[in-house]
C-alpha cells in the first residue's frame, strides 16, 4: 500500500470536542480547559459560608419568640401571622446589613463603633448591649428549666441549674473549632422544624384561615392587645446582639480585599442568611398556627404561659406525645439561644474592649448574671413567672435595639466605609423604613409596660 494513502494520525487539534484528550498541567487533571478537579474546590468553598446564619437564626426561635407567638396565637388566632412575617423580613433585612458590613470591612459591628465613636460612647453602647445579652439570657435559662420541668419533673431551680450545665456542654464543642458547634446547632434546628410538622399534623390547623392571617389585620391599630403582642414579636425577632455576632461571623471572608472575592463571599454569605432565617421564620409561623388551631379555636384564648400550653396541647389534639413534642422543641430552642448569647457577649467584649476571654470563662460570667435573676424570678412566681420574665427581657431588648441598628445603617450607608458595596436606594430606604417602625414599637411597648 502506497504510504501516501494512509490514514494520517489526528491531533489533538483536529479531535472532535467530545473525544479531546485529558490533559495534565501544573498538577490539574482538565477536559475542555475545566479543571477536573476543581468542583470539589468549589463545593469547599461554598461551604465555608455555611454555619453563621444557623447560630444566628437559633436567636428568632428562642423562649421570647415561643411566649409571644402562643398568646398570639391564642388570643387572636390567626390574624397575627402578617406580623411575624413582616418581623422576619425586617429581621432578614437587618442581618443582611450586618453581614454586608462584616464581610466588606472585616470588622464587626462592636469594632466599627469602637473605631468611629468616642470612648465615652462606645463604653455606653457596650455597657447597654450587654444588659440586653444578660437580660434575654434569663428569659432563655427560664425557658429552659421550664422544658427540663415538663420534660424531666424536676423542679425549676433544678432545671435552672441543669440548662446552665448543658450551655457549657454544647460550647465545649469549640474544641474542636466552630464548625463541630455550627454543625450541631443547625441538627438542632432542624429536630425544631421537625417537631413543629409533627405538632401541625396533630393540630389540623386551617391552613385557609392561615393564608388570610398573611393580610395585616384591621383591628391592629386599634386595639391595644394586638399592639402590645405586635410590639413583643418584633421584639423578639429583631435583636441587637444577632446583629453584632453576624458581623463578626463573616468577617474573616474579607481577607483577600479583592472585590470580586468579596462579591463572591456576599453571594455566599447571602444564601447562608436567607435559607436559615426562612427556616426560622417556618418554625415561628408554624408556632403560632398551631397555638391558634389548639387553642383559639377551642376557646382558650387566655393561654400566654409555656407551662399551661404544655398542659393544655396534649389533652385538646388527643395524644400525649404532643406535650413531650412540645416541650422538647422548647429545651432545643432554649439550649441553642444561650450557646449564640454567650458568643455574642465574646463578641462585643472583644469588639468594644479588646478584651478577649476563653469561651468558658464568658459562659460562666453570663451564667452566673442570668442564673442569679432566674433563680429569683422562679422562687417568687413560680411555673408562672416565667411569662413575666420573658415579656421583661423583651422590653429590655427593645429598649437597647435603636443602638445597634442606626449604627448599623450608618455604617452600611458610607461610601467612604463601604466602597462600591454600599447600601443605596430603595435597599436604604427599607432599612430606615425598619428602623422606624422597629423603634416606634417598642417605645409602645415600653410605654404600655410603664403605663400599665
Amino acid at each position: 500500500m502506497n504510504s501516501r494513502s494512509l490514514p494520517l494520525p489526528q491531533t489533538d487539534a483536529a479531535l472532535p470536542r467530545s473525544a479531546e484528550p485529558l490533559r495534565h498541567t501544573h498538577g490539574y487533571t482538565r477536559r475542555r480547559g475545566f479543571p477536573l478537579d476543581a468542583l470539589p474546590r468549589l463545593r469547599a468553598r461554598w461551604f465555608s459560608f455555611l454555619g453563621a446564619g444557623a447560630l444566628v437564626a437559633v436567636g428568632y426561635m428562642d423562649p421570647g419568640n415561643w411566649a409571644t407567638a402562643l398568646a398570639g396565637g391564642a388570643k387572636y388566632g390567626y390574624q397575627l401571622l402578617s406580623v411575624v412575617f413582616a418581623a422576619s423580613l425586617m429581621g432578614m433585612l437587618l442581618q443582611w446589613l450586618a453581614s454586608k458590613v462584616g464581610v466588606v470591612t472585616g470588622k464587626d459591628l462592636a469594632q466599627l463603633c469602637r473605631e468611629r465613636y468616642s470612648r465615652r460612647t462606645a463604653i455606653a453602647l457596650w455597657t447597654g448591649c450587654e444588659i440586653a445579652i444578660i437580660a434575654c439570657d434569663v428569659a432563655e435559662v427560664v425557658g429552659s428549666a421550664v422544658a427540663l420541668q415538663l420534660l424531666l419533673g424536676v423542679s425549676l431551680d433544678v432545671g435552672v441549674m441543669m440548662s446552665a450545665v448543658g450551655t457549657f456542654a454544647m460550647l465545649a464543642l469549640q474544641r474542636g473549632g466552630q464548625r463541630p458547634l455550627q454543625i450541631v446547632v443547625t441538627a438542632l434546628i432542624f429536630f425544631v422544624a421537625f417537631c413543629f410538622v409533627a405538632e401541625l399534623a396533630l393540630a389540623h390547623p386551617s391552613w385557609h384561615r392561615a393564608l388570610a392571617g398573611m393580610t395585616p389585620p384591621l383591628g391592629l391599630l386599634r386595639d391595644s392587645g394586638m399592639i402590645w403582642l405586635a410590639a413583643g414579636m418584633l421584639g423578639a425577632t429583631v435583636m441587637p446582639h444577632n446583629l453584632y455576632l453576624h458581623s463578626a461571623l463573616v468577617k474573616k471572608h474579607a481577607q483577600s480585599g479583592d472585590d470580586r472575592a468579596i462579591a463572591h463571599a456576599i453571594r455566599g454569605v447571602n444564601v447562608d442568611t436567607f435559607a436559615s432565617l426562612g427556616l426560622a421564620f417556618l418554625v415561628n409561623a408554624a408556632l403560632l398556627i398551631v397555638a391558634a388551631a389548639t387553642f383559639h379555636a377551642t376557646g382558650h384564648v387566655d393561654v400566654n404561659d409555656l407551662a399551661e400550653a404544655h398542659r393544655l396541647i396534649a389533652p385538646l389534639v388527643g395524644s400525649h406525645w404532643a406535650g413531650v413534642i412540645f416541650a422538647a422543641a422548647l429545651l432545643a430552642c432554649g439550649l441553642n439561644a444561650t450557646v449564640t448569647g454567650t458568643l455574642a457577649g465574646q463578641t462585643v467584649m472583644e469588639g468594644f474592649l479588646r478584651m478577649r476571654s476563653a469561651p468558658w470563662a464568658r459562659a460562666l460570667l453570663t451564667r452566673l448574671l442570668a442564673i442569679g435573676p432566674a433563680l429569683l424570678a422562679v422562687s417568687a412566681f413560680g411555673e408562672h413567672g416565667s411569662n413575666q420574665l420573658l415579656v421583661a427581657s423583651q422590653v429590655l431588648l427593645g429598649m437597647q435595639l435603636p443602638f445597634a441598628v442606626i449604627p448599623l445603617v450608618c455604617f452600611a450607608s458610607d461610601a467612604g466605609l463601604m466602597g462600591r458595596f454600599r447600601v443605596k436606594g430603595v435597599a436604604l430606604a427599607l432599612a430606615w423604613m425598619c428602623v422606624a417602625l422597629v423603634v416606634g414599637l417598642n417605645l409602645a411597648l415600653l410605654w404600655q409596660v410603664v403605663a400599665g
